[in-house]
């Protein structure tokens, strides 16, 4: 087995949706993923702390890249429209090509309560990673949380949605979910 692989990481991301998918997520070990993988156990260990945490591996950049994007927003977009740049700017670029590991990822994480809470938890530190973003761009700390926390739920149902479906791009997707769920939240009209 390779004490070294640049691409150990993926690998044993890889070797692990194949696990869960076939095995279940309770009934796959690490050192049943880390062979699966052609590495070691502790190759496994250098890189994520137990098995949930290889279900994440995708997700530890995507806090910074959308606070990235997200300060480097045009300063004229509106609070929601900084955070929807970033999330549409990030989707044109990353999730294409991921969709059927997500579709596996998916499935896996609706099998297992704790794995239900973790990905809760990425949502949370999503938000908060925003809303820090959003007040650098001088936006006040309850619009930015709540405009951060809003952002966060349109990017996942439209995530859920573009899953569902086999033609539409993902950007296409979180765009109209974006515009739906502005239609959804306007205030009613009052005729006079």
């Amino acid at each position: 087995m390779s004490r070294w692989a640049p691409d150990a990481a993926l690998r044993l991301e890889r070797a692990a949706l194949e696990l869960f998918t076939e095995q279940g997520y309770a009934g796959t070990s690490v050192p049943e993923i880390a062979t699966r993988a052609g590495l070691t156990t502790r190759t496994f260990f250098r890189h994520f702390p137990d098995k949930r945490e290889v279900l994440f591996l995708r997700e530890r950049e995507l806090p910074a890249v959308v606070a990235s994007l997200v300060a480097g927003a045009p300063a004229f977009l509106s609070p929601l429209g900084i955070v929807m740049h970033g999330f549409e700017a990030m989707a044109a670029g990353m999730f294409e090509g991921w969709r059927p590991d997500l579709q596996a990822r998916r499935a896996i994480i609706g099998s297992d309560q704790g794995l239900r809470e973790r990905e809760l938890l990425k949502n949370v530190l999503l938000a908060g990673v925003i809303t820090e973003a959003l007040a650098g761009q001088g936006v006040g700390g309850r619009e930015a949380r709540l405009v951060a926390r809003y952002g966060v739920l349109v990017f996942e149902i439209a995530l859920t949605d573009w899953l569902d479906s086999d033609s539409d791009t993902f950007p296409d997707v979180l765009h109209s979910t974006a515009y739906r769920m502005g239609q959804l939240v306007r205030p009613a009209r009052q005729d006079e």
